[in-house]
């Protein structure tokens, strides 16, 4: 049942009462990106009559079933209410709003999921912004090209794109946020005050759209969540030549011989080519988008100047390394830039199991979501998730989380 009609640029968008809040699901931002449009930049969206009613979630990207995958298909992908058909047309957010935030203009919080950058949506089981919404900040969440469809560099597609290709994933996410730009004022939101945040592989596309000029000045402060790393292979997927050898031999393994029928092939043969692969394709320098490695950017302090918080889990990607390589990486951009830069470090081992303090699972008490997890929380984790939505969220406020900047405070123990 719409609850709540809000007048965007494009048209009137209409919403449901959750929780507290108003939420508003699926919303388009972008055309769908099939036919002549796959593995090209997202085209906005043309106007509409009426109202749109954005009370279900939209079709998240082509991916593989997570749901028996190991630790994470039982933690965030085995209910099936928090989860959507799988279609290219999949270009779509979801905002929750305090329920009278009509006329303010809140502060928001724009999530990247993370998923190795094949696989993943903005509405997983423990992604919720009600807890944001008691705390008066907007909530933004995203769909975004992933896998072969989202970042494949080719020959044949730099041919037709001015030289270059990749990257199409990151132009989702930069879509959605001139999306949010431009209309979020309608919500009750702050477009000045943009909080881009992520995990992950979502982490790493929040270094993308800090560190390009693309999204210069749109973007007020920026949370990085397992890991900033410095140094670190990962902070790029390489040079666009690379890139495009390892796309060609991929789709060469696919039986794919022309430009035409990658275009024409189904999506599910793409999934499953690069399943077989094994490859993962993440951002590439494309000269464009990235025009130098996260690395050098940071070096150069070509990363925005804005505050950041960043961290990661005790049991994280890098392993006893990971909170070394953190640090670096905010002793780096706080030696290139004027803004605060702010550490965390998530030492919870989380009860059920010995998974302990893994990678991702600080993301249940970032949102408030506990409830919705399979694992015997305690008092002390509801302690633990109400500590982290308030430093996040006065974060998102007003670029402290409440401690001290440097020499970038360990917080967070339990």
């Amino acid at each position: 049942m719409i609850s709540s009609i809000v007048e965007t640029k494009k048209g009137r968008i209409g919403g449901i009462a959750m929780d507290g809040c108003v939420v508003y699901r699926g919303i388009r931002y972008a055309k769908a990106p099939v036919g002549e449009l796959r593995f090209k930049a997202p085209v906005e969206t043309d106007a509409w009559e009426g109202v749109y009613e954005a009370s279900r979630w939209g079709n998240i990207a082509p991916q593989a079933d997570l749901a028996d995958m190991p630790l994470y298909g039982r933690e965030f992908y085995s209910q099936p209410e928090f989860t959507a058909p799988c279609d290219e047309d999949c270009l779509f957010l979801n905002i929750w709003t305090p329920a009278d935030s009509k006329g303010k203009k809140l502060p928001v919080a724009f999530w990247i999921h993370g998923g190795a950058f094949d696989h993943g949506w903005g509405f997983e089981l423990e992604f919720d912004g009600a807890s944001f919404c008691r705390q008066n900040v907007i909530l933004v969440t995203i769909n975004y090209r992933v896998g072969v469809l989202g970042f494949l560099a080719h020959p044949w597609l730099s041919e037709r794109e001015d030289g270059r290709s990749g990257n199409y994933g990151c132009l989702d996410q930069i879509a959605a946020l001139k999306w949010v730009r431009d209309n979020i004022e309608a919500f009750g939101g702050d477009p000045d005050n943009i909080t881009v945040f992520g995990q992950s592989a979502g982490c790493m596309s929040a270094q993308v759209l800090t560190s390009t000029d693309l999204t210069r000045g749109w973007i007020s402060k920026c949370i990085l969540q397992s890991a900033p790393a410095y140094p670190s292979p990962m902070l790029s997927g390489g040079a666009l030549k690379e890139a495009e050898e390892k796309g060609a031999a991929l789709i060469r393994n696919a039986g794919i011989s022309s430009l035409e029928e990658l275009l024409a092939v189904p999506a599910s043969v793409l999934v499953k080519a690069q399943q077989e692969a094994g490859v993962m394709l993440p951002p590439v320098i494309d000269g464009f988008v990235q025009t130098a490695s996260g690395e050098k950017l940071l070096e150069e302090g070509r990363f925005h100047d804005i505050p950041y918080m960043a961290g990661c889990t005790a049991d994280d990607i890098f392993g006893d390394d990971c909170r070394k390589l953190v640090s670096a990486w905010c002793a780096k951009q706080a030696e290139k830039g004027t803004s605060p830069v702010y550490q965390y470090f998530f030492r919870r081992a989380l009860p059920g199991d010995d998974a302990g303090s893994f990678h991702s699972a600080e993301l249940w008490y970032v949102f408030g979501t506990l409830k919705r997890c399979w694992r015997p929380m305690t008092e002390a984790d509801e302690a633990l998730s109400c500590r982290m939505v308030s430093a996040w969220t006065s974060f998102m406020k007003n670029g402290t989380p409440g401690w001290d900047a440097a020499p970038f405070t360990e917080v967070l123990d339990i």
